[in-house]
């Protein structure tokens, strides 16, 4: 699986830093709930990059561990609300994932730089409110102190 993220510097020949978040995303509710956003006029930075996916059980910890290592200053992991997913359990099987994914990640000094939410399909000014908070948690972090350190 590749990542490619563009340029190295997005944004920053404005004079400022501006990150770039990739954003792992259930097709049936986060997802959703950004297109909700989106069609509702909701306001929110065009700093991340969604990728679709049917559920977030599907989500792999190596997926973060090469978008960071690729050049992404944030990830996020969204889904279903615990105990809506469409497919029974796959929330708590991602859920399990990413807290074992953050002990490595702690170890890295990465752990902040990796945010999880549940944000279903009617939550649009969730979404919108929740990118705000990431790209500016992301800001204030800086970018990525590994970006083009390994590999």
């Amino acid at each position: 699986m590749s990542i490619d993220l563009g340029d190295k510097k997005m944004g920053e020949e404005k004079g400022g830093f501006e990150p770039k978040i990739v954003g792992f995303t259930c097709n049936w509710c986060t997802y959703a709930g950004a297109d909700l956003a989106g069609t509702s006029r909701k306001k929110y930075p065009p700093n991340a990059r969604l990728i679709r996916m049917m559920c977030t059980a599907r989500f792999d910890p190596m997926f973060a561990f090469k978008a960071l290592l690729n050049g992404a200053d944030g990830v996020f992991i969204s889904g279903c609300h615990p105990g809506e997913c469409h497919y029974i359990k796959g929330n708590f099987y991602a859920r399990r994932r990413i807290a074992a994914m953050r002990t490595i990640l702690k170890q890295l000094g990465l752990d902040d730089r990796v945010k999880s939410y549940w944000i279903s399909a009617s939550e649009g000014e969730k979404f919108a409110n929740t990118m705000k908070n990431i790209t500016a948690e992301i800001k204030e972090l800086g970018p990525n102190p590994m970006r083009d350190k390994i590999l």
